[in-house]
């Protein structure tokens, strides 16, 4: 019996911890506004680690403030966000 509940206690521990990481994705963009037409490189904080559902999610968050998606550039974990802060500005996790 006790090793039936330090089992279910590993399982419950290993979901956790994917479930963590899994939380912890992130995507570099390019987005556009016209009239005027403005451009913007920015990263964000996105739900799934797979650039073409991320990339539904980007197009969606963006529609709502007026911009929209060219292009998501690249996926990556919380290790790639200090490369690329200089360069998205303001746009840095902003939406």
């Amino acid at each position: 019996m006790k090793q039936i509940f330090s089992s279910l206690a590993v399982c419950a521990l290993i979901s956790v911890g994917s479930a963590a990481s899994a939380a912890e994705c992130y995507a570099d963009y390019k987005a556009k506004q016209d009239n005027p037409l403005r451009l913007h490189y920015g990263v964000m904080q996105v739900s799934a680690c797979d650039k073409g559902k991320a990339k539904k999610e980007i197009s969606q968050r963006l529609r709502g403030s007026g911009w929209t998606l060219l292009n998501v550039m690249s996926v990556f974990g919380p290790d790639g966000l200090d490369k690329r802060k200089a360069n998205a500005g303001k746009f840095y996790l902003r939406y």
